[in-house]
């Protein structure tokens, strides 16, 4: 009999988020690999579930757990791997233990539910086409104020994840670096005290309580395009030897403009016989 890992989704905050189909895997897998024990026999205690053998999984045992899980899986055990709070592996503990099992040919099976990052995008209001989730920002000044400087200029949503005790922090940082910047802010998410702020750096610092869990959201940048000069692009396209057609392509291209708008443009400039 193969063994099975199963990567188990936990509840954030409200324990209602939790998924049947959770409950069952923890209730039925033979070991619960958790990051923290005493938080997951919490879990487990609230709904009725007993008697499991629990191990130490945390971003300082990990190899170690790795391979005792391995020793479970290759006597035919299934082992659940939870997270304090959401989605293992997802700025969480998990993903060396997932990957050594992986590589040595076992089961790995995702048990999906709450995650802070898709929760908070879903009802930010925030486009959520395309996205960018970055994480926890650096802990030191110079590195975060370097990440700051990517992701502000990054086109479409970035969301990161920061501590209270750095949350006014980063924002001051970011009211220096782009005052006009659009942001979000979920704090405490399926929590009692859930609420999430939007608007620049400077507006959110004067609404923000730091306490709680936060989820930064960053509304994508857009550059300005300069506005070409058609007649401009025309005159020097024809100084360098582009015949009409080739010209107006060519500034079609450039400007994003309209061909039959571009072409009564060169068609005066080149029967003129103008140069710059």
């Amino acid at each position: 009999m193969k063994g099975t890992l199963y990567v188990v989704a936990t509840p954030i905050g409200n324990l209602k988020d939790i998924t049947l189909r959770a409950l069952e895997i923890l209730k039925t897998t033979d070991i619960i690999a958790a990051e923290d024990t005493r938080r997951t026999k919490e879990l487990l205690s609230a709904f009725g579930i007993k008697g499991k053998k629990l191990i130490s999984c945390h971003e300082h045992n990990e190899k170690e757990t790795a391979e005792k899980i391995l020793n479970y899986l290759k006597e035919g055990l299934s082992v659940s791997l939870v997270s304090d709070a959401g989605t293992p592996t997802i700025s969480d503990p998990g993903y060396k233990v997932v990957k050594e099992v992986r590589e040595k040919g076992f089961n790995v099976i995702p048990i999906p539910g709450v995650s802070a990052v898709i929760a908070a995008l879903s009802a930010s209001g925030f486009p959520t086409d395309r996205f960018l989730f970055y994480g926890f920002l650096p802990k030191k000044r110079k590195k975060r104020q370097e990440a700051l400087k990517e992701i502000l200029y990054i086109p479409w949503t970035v969301v990161v994840y920061e501590s209270p005790h750095r949350i006014e922090e980063t924002l001051k940082e970011i009211a220096m670096l782009m005052p006009d910047k659009r942001l979000g802010i979920y704090r405490e998410i399926t929590k009692f005290y859930e609420e999430f702020l939007e608007g620049t750096a400077e507006e959110l610092l004067e609404k923000v309580k730091p306490k709680g869990e936060f989820v930064l959201l960053f509304y994508p940048f857009k550059e300005e395009k300069k506005e070409e000069n058609i007649e401009e692009l025309l005159l020097s396209f024809r100084k360098e030897g582009l015949s009409l057609k080739e010209a107006v392509k060519k500034t079609c291209e450039t400007t994003g403009r309209k061909r039959n708008e571009i072409y009564r443009e060169a068609l005066k400039i080149y029967e003129r016989g103008e140069n710059p």
